[in-house]
């Protein structure tokens, strides 16, 4: 698999960025926020990479950041989100408004991308929260660090350890970020806080 291409910008369209690497122009499809951070024509730049297979085509999907990359793989993970669904709801939220979105349950915010109805956004909070809890309660010396830190801040620190899950960091890391900040700050407060706790220690 294709974890990342790195090269010259060679083209972008409205859903497109070919990355020029060794000689090879590799086609990406995108979103509207990966188009917008990756550079201009001509400029260097590096995109994570999911390569999607299907009996009728092959086609590499490519984002800025892993967290995109991340909620891009949950979105498809989800029956009847294809990568072009997945694609469009991730042009119209970033990661982190996303994972809060699927955290919170608030699936109306989903409904505002095209193409997007409101069964269909039931189904992608519904499937991805069951997900996320299953994966906590599987996760052994995790599921017990989350259900510490869950215990607290009425329903903010829970929700703000499922976010950080959508966005591919373990229970137990999650949990143990977040429990250090205030339980009464904000959900959407809480994972800012955590994302920049994160990134502090990388």
């Amino acid at each position: 698999m294709i974890y990342s291409v790195r090269g010259k910008i060679i083209h972008k369209g409205t859903d497109l960025a070919v990355i020029e690497c060794g000689g090879v122009g590799y086609a990406c499809r995108t979103t509207l926020a990966t188009l917008s951070q990756i550079g201009r024509t001509g400029e260097e730049t590096m995109l994570y990479t999911y390569l999607h297979v299907r009996e009728d085509s092959v086609e590499l999907f490519g984002f800025a950041t892993e967290q995109e990359l991340n909620c891009f793989k949950m979105l498809i993970s989800v029956s009847g989100v294809g990568p072009k669904a997945g694609l469009a709801i991730l042009s119209d939220t970033n990661p982190e408004r996303f994972a809060l979105i699927v955290a919170t349950g608030d699936y109306k915010a989903f409904t505002k991308t095209k193409g997007v109805g409101p069964k269909l956004a039931q189904r992608v909070v519904l499937e991805l929260k069951d997900k996320i809890t299953k994966e906590q309660l599987s996760g052994g010396g995790a599921s017990e660090a989350f259900f510490e830190a869950a215990s607290e801040g009425s329903g903010n620190i829970s929700e703000a350890i499922s976010a950080l899950v959508v966005l591919g960091y373990s229970q137990t890391e999650a949990a143990s970020v977040v429990a250090k900040l205030d339980p009464a700050l904000p959900v959407e407060e809480l994972i800012r806080q955590s994302l920049k706790k994160i990134a502090a220690n990388l």
